[in-house]
């Protein structure tokens, strides 16, 4: 599964797993308790595959921000926590992508991403972002 399927929903906690679309939303389960909600298309949903970060140069998509953090980390939970402070998640943000725009990325991002990436590593779900990355260099390679 890729971050295609991955969604961040307004006013939940953690990630969804897209299961089917209905005639008025679609259903998610939770990556935390597995439980199943019906979200409405009113509801303001974000796909993971879709989140960029803004650097000072160009903006670079959340799969690359979380493979950075699986190399410093060595595929383990970051040695940060969310609710470490401001300044050590801002420090660890910088080891990971050392041009973010500091103007345009806000601590809160910085936690979500951490716990985001915490929640994808728990799930077992960092493997499959290596092997979609290893099987589209595959595919530029024979191009």
């Amino acid at each position: 599964m890729s971050l295609d399927k991955i969604l961040a929903i307004s006013g939940k906690p953690g990630l969804y797993k897209l299961i089917t679309q209905t005639r008025g939303g679609f259903v998610a389960e939770s990556l935390i308790d597995n439980k199943r909600l019906s979200v409405s298309i009113r509801q303001n949903v974000s796909i993971l595959s879709e989140i960029a970060i803004y650097t000072l140069t160009e903006e670079i998509p959340l799969k690359q921000v979380f493979l950075n953090i699986s190399k410093k980390e060595s595929g383990a939970k970051t040695s940060v926590k969310s609710k470490d402070s401001k300044d050590k998640l801002e420090e660890y943000f910088f080891d990971i992508l050392p041009d973010y725009d500091e103007d345009r990325v806000y601590a809160s991002d910085i936690k979500k991403v951490i716990q985001w990436y915490n929640l994808l590593q728990q799930q077992n779900m960092l493997d499959l972002l290596k092997d979609e990355d290893e099987e589209k260099v595959a595919t530029d390679e024979e191009e």
